[in-house]
């Protein structure tokens, strides 16, 4: 049976790798390589005696990866907090483009989508862990209320909690994405326009499903651990709860912090400086409408003596 290639448009790819300030003969890491647009970018800027590692949950996307077949790239079955077992200061550049591939949404055998019916899924490793459907068949009203609350920051959790498990209850819980868009359609009368109304919620399922903050949190500290002093760190992010992440790392680390019970003690030394936030260019917008919520943040790694 043949197999649909489904087509993917990287986000601020040449933005992103500018910001990563590639040096042909430094190690790079892609935490998220997807179809390996920012990956293929970065190896042309690469020597031969330049790495880059790369790293994704999707057996598609390390399909694609082991592909290209270049002795440069190292291949990583792995969510991107793996990145914290690189050896220490061992990397010039760590980028993280987050969220969903345009492969994982278009293809409806994933389930990340209403847009076309399909298994009601959404994992980004398919070799492992629970489905969507799977964990609505066994998890309690109020733990499906708080995941599509707190991720999907919808006010309607509740009802839509109860709608789901009543379902459950009379054996007919929805086993496929337009099934479950219908269903939580019911609930969510009112809706931004031009927006599902199912959108937030399916955006809490795939996050939870995925582990997906907590990944991230994890991936942000083991960055501070693998920069070499001058490396970049380069997040891409397309919803708020992400971006907030990102940005209170970086500002943590990018400010001089007083102990207070000493305050005429040395203030610990500054981690990280901040090089900025940037969004997609008007004319990317317009070609690619997925990347009018990027938001991208730059960063580079200090030394702990808080010099570059």
């Amino acid at each position: 049976m043949a197999t649909t290639e489904w087509a993917h448009t990287t986000v601020m790819l040449k933005e992103a790798v500018e910001a990563l300030d590639v040096q042909a003969e430094a190690t790079y890491v892609d935490t998220t390589f997807g179809r390996g647009g920012h990956a293929k970018r970065i190896l042309q800027q690469l020597s031969p005696k330049g790495q880059l590692i790369v790293f994704d949950k999707d057996p598609q996307a390390i399909a694609v990866a082991q592909s290209m077949n270049d002795s440069r790239v190292q291949v990583r079955h792995q969510g991107f907090s793996a990145l914290s077992q690189l050896p220490s200061h061992s990397v010039a550049g760590v980028l993280m483009d987050l969220g969903v591939s345009s492969p994982q949404i278009d293809n409806p055998e994933r389930g990340f989508s209403f847009r076309q019916d399909g298994p009601l899924d959404m994992r980004m490793d398919t070799s492992q862990g629970q489905s969507v459907h799977e964990w609505l068949g066994e998890a309690k009203t109020d733990q499906i209320a708080q995941v599509i609350r707190d991720y999907g920051e919808e006010r309607f959790a509740n009802g839509i909690a109860k709608a789901i498990v009543a379902r459950r209850d009379l054996g007919t819980l929805p086993d496929t994405t337009l099934s479950m868009a219908e269903l939580v359609a019911t609930v969510v009368k009112t809706r931004e326009a031009g927006q599902n109304p199912a959108t937030r919620t399916f955006q809490a399922f795939r996050i939870f499903i995925n582990r997906e903050l907590e990944e991230l949190e994890r991936a942000l500290q083991a960055s501070l651990q693998v920069l070499q002093t001058g490396g970049r760190l380069v997040v891409i992010s397309f919803h708020s709860l992400e971006d907030r992440i990102v940005k209170q790392f970086i500002a943590q680390h990018a400010k001089t912090a007083y102990d207070r019970r000493t305050p005429f003690a040395t203030p610990a030394p500054l981690k990280l400086r901040d090089l900025g936030r940037y969004r997609p260019s008007p004319e990317e917008v317009k070609a690619n409408p997925r990347s009018r919520s990027a938001i991208m943040r730059v960063a580079e790694r200090m030394s702990e003596q808080g010099g570059v």
